[in-house]
């Protein structure tokens, strides 16, 4: 392991160990999924979180250090990765926590989850955060970690939504969770979620969904399967998001989500998607078919499949099919639904922190985490800077460009500072430089802790030194003027940031 490092041996060392970390990632995820509103409880009730915070440990690095552990302390009883959750207020007890233990699943991801939090009415506040707590089972902190902030409401709107208050709206683009309640009973809760990439109704797990909103998809139709009359049938085989939302057959569009509008959902985790739906209003069981006003958090929905005759997203005990409503005899603008039919439609956020102690020698907690959420590029020639935006910075963070070390500087919790090292700082292997280069970005802690991003950093050369230009060909033996010159050039006016999200 690398320490502190205060001479040129040991930067060496970290910037040799730091290509290994690049080579093979031995990265350590805790990935926390919540809703993005909390119903409030009252007296002596518990509405508990639905659906409930759920937090994955991803990553080959948890392995590792599992080992490392087990090697020191002779066993693997101390190795274990155990967590407490509960909400951010001042104060808090472990008694007002949960508890969190982690199981390992098919996919080798390690899964645990709070279903018993709540908010009471003596806590006034309009937003609060979760705050996660990771140990591993011989006192070792693994560090602290935050959700989103999540807005409390009081219970689920009546009223129409209105788009001059949109804090409850659910837009295109974003993530939802669905959930069935039969008979209205909390035990009987199921979730949408997916499984070996087939849609399930989960009572141990959910998964968040990309809604996408959608204009009359071409040819995307869907006839009801089975013989006429058919009440149920099995739902089409899940495709892909490329495979269903291709632009020529589901063309997409931004807004605010509308009842009446085609939409489709895609599996955040997997990428499986469902056919195109229109989302209806529910009420007393029934859907209503003339509603056109913004869906609102903790709705009741139903899901028809577009181009289908009165057909609906269902649930059977654990299987998702297709539900056929009855035309309602009084009421020809609504259809009659069953419970498996009707679902509540919550916003989801998810906030993942990604770091490896592959290279870190200190046994101190890798928290906080910092976030990368945007960049800025200023200046050029020798003095371009980059400000990196986000969360949780401090005082003992360098940014990486792949490899190299950038001269940082802390301007505030939420921005750094750094100068972009020329492209020269890479090697003579790029010493004439032919095609982009694109590095990762880093932050790396003044212990070794690297912590990665989804944010990456592109060189690009000028126009006039692309590949089949005789200057790169048949380079002149002073090359190193004209070296300069172009890297000067290019320092001005060529940089890129690719940033993912």
């Amino acid at each position: 392991p690398l320490c502190f490092r205060s001479n040129p041996y040991q930067a060496d060392l970290l910037r040799d160990g730091v290509r290994r970390y690049l080579q093979l990632p031995a990265e350590q995820t805790v990935l926390i999924l919540h809703a993005k509103v909390a119903q409030k409880s009252y007296g002596n009730e518990k509405r508990f979180f639905c659906p409930p915070p759920c937090v994955y440990l991803t990553g080959p690095g948890w392995k590792l250090k599992q080992e490392q552990i087990k090697a020191r302390d002779v066993g693997e009883a101390g190795s274990r990765v155990c967590g407490y959750m509960g909400l951010d207020s001042a104060g808090s007890s472990l008694a007002e926590t949960q508890k969190l233990t982690f199981e390992e699943q098919a996919d080798a991801r390690g899964f645990g989850c709070a279903k018993a939090l709540y908010i009471s009415d003596t806590d006034k506040r309009k937003h609060f955060r979760l705050v996660l707590k990771l140990f591993f089972s011989n006192g070792q902190e693994i560090g602290t970690f935050h959700s989103k902030l999540i807005k409390v409401i009081s219970k689920p709107s009546q009223k129409k939504q209105s788009l001059k208050n949109t804090d409850l709206c659910i837009s295109s683009g974003s993530k939802v969770s669905l959930f069935n309640r039969l008979r209205s009973q909390t035990v009987s809760t199921r979730y949408l979620s997916v499984e070996g990439g087939a849609f399930i109704a989960s009572a141990r797990q959910w998964a968040a969904f990309t809604l996408h909103l959608g204009k009359e998809p071409r040819g995307a139709g869907l006839r009801s399967p089975g013989a006429p009359g058919a009440n149920a049938a099995s739902l089409p085989a899940p495709g892909t998001a490329d495979e269903r939302c291709g632009r020529s057959d589901f063309p997409l569009r931004e807004g605010y989500v509308r009842y009446g509008s085609v939409v489709q959902l895609i599996c955040t985790a997997s990428g499986v998607t469902l056919p195109p739906l229109i989302i209806r209003k529910v009420s007393k069981q029934c859907a209503m078919l003339d509603v056109d006003e913004p869906i609102s958090q903790l709705h009741k929905c139903a899901f028809q499949l577009h181009g289908s005759d009165r057909m609906y997203l269902c649930l059977s005990t654990e299987k998702v099919i297709q539900f056929q409503a009855s035309p309602c005899p009084k009421e020809a603008n609504r259809e009659l639904l069953n419970d498996g039919s009707c679902w509540t439609i919550i916003g989801t956020e998810t906030v993942e922190y990604t770091f490896s102690e592959s290279l870190a020698c200190a046994r101190e907690p890798v928290s906080p985490v910092p976030l990368i959420t945007a960049l800025q590029l200023t200046g050029g020639g020798d003095v371009a800077m980059l400000e990196v935006q986000g969360e949780y910075f401090h005082t003992h963070l360098k940014v990486w460009f792949g490899d190299v070390e950038a001269e940082t500087m802390f301007r505030s919790p939420k921005s750094l500072v750094c100068v972009v090292p020329d492209v020269s700082a890479f090697g003579s292997d790029w010493k004439w430089l032919r095609y982009p280069i694109t590095v990762p970005l880093l932050l790396i802690r003044d212990d070794g802790l690297i912590y990665s991003s989804s944010f990456t950093f592109t060189y690009t050369p000028e126009q006039s030194f692309l590949p089949g230009q005789p200057v790169l060909s048949d380079a002149p033996q002073d090359s190193d003027k004209l070296l300069d010159s172009i890297h000067q050039e290019f320092t001005r006016t060529n940089f890129h940031l690719f940033m993912q999200s």
